[in-house]
């Protein structure tokens, strides 16, 4: 989108501070999940969930935590149509994404989210916790899957930069 402040893959990592942490966000209508890297960005771990009230005391609440914990870059999950076509959820983290960029010079990145909630509910109910911890726990969880789905990315390119290159030279003794 011409008017939407996130940034590709590549440009959202060069943009991004060395040493400081990143942090991934589930963005829901009542609620916003939480997760944050690790300084060395390999591990995604579940902070918190913010209640939703209104976009400037939600943007306030959570660059209050991007501050307090160095974090250099947002990674905002986008919920696409299992089709990978774009509805009104979309549309919706869109939105917030161009109001957040006015009040934060931090950098974003969108990360694909289809099936966090589902994977994170499913791993959830499979550890048999009731539905009242499972509701308290599954929008940080699913902030932390959409946030490790981006690390591994990130560490999967930085693998393929740094992977020495063999050359092989072919000597014909035969003439």
């Amino acid at each position: 989108m011409a008017n939407d402040p996130a940034l590709p893959l590549e440009d959202f990592i060069a943009t991004v501070a060395p040493g400081s942490r990143l942090i991934g966000l589930d963005l829901g209508t009542k609620t916003i999940g939480l997760a944050l890297s690790d300084i060395g960005r390999g591990i995604a771990t579940p902070l918190e969930t913010i209640r939703r009230e209104k976009f400037t005391l939600d943007a306030q609440k959570l660059l209050a935590i991007c501050e307090k914990q160095g974090v250099g870059g947002l990674v905002m999950g986008l919920p696409l149509n299992m089709d990978g076509s774009e509805g009104p959820r979309v549309q919706a983290t869109r939105a917030f994404v161009r109001n957040l960029a006015e009040k934060t010079a931090l950098p974003i990145a969108y990360w694909d989210e289809r099936l966090s909630t589902a994977a994170v509910t499913r791993t959830l109910i499979e550890a048999d916790r009731s539905r009242a911890r499972r509701a308290e726990l599954v929008d940080k969880m699913a902030a932390a899957y959409i946030l490790q789905g981006f690390l591994d990315r990130l560490g999967h390119l930085q693998m393929a930069q740094e992977k020495p290159r063999r050359t092989f030279t072919i000597i014909d003794d035969e003439d």
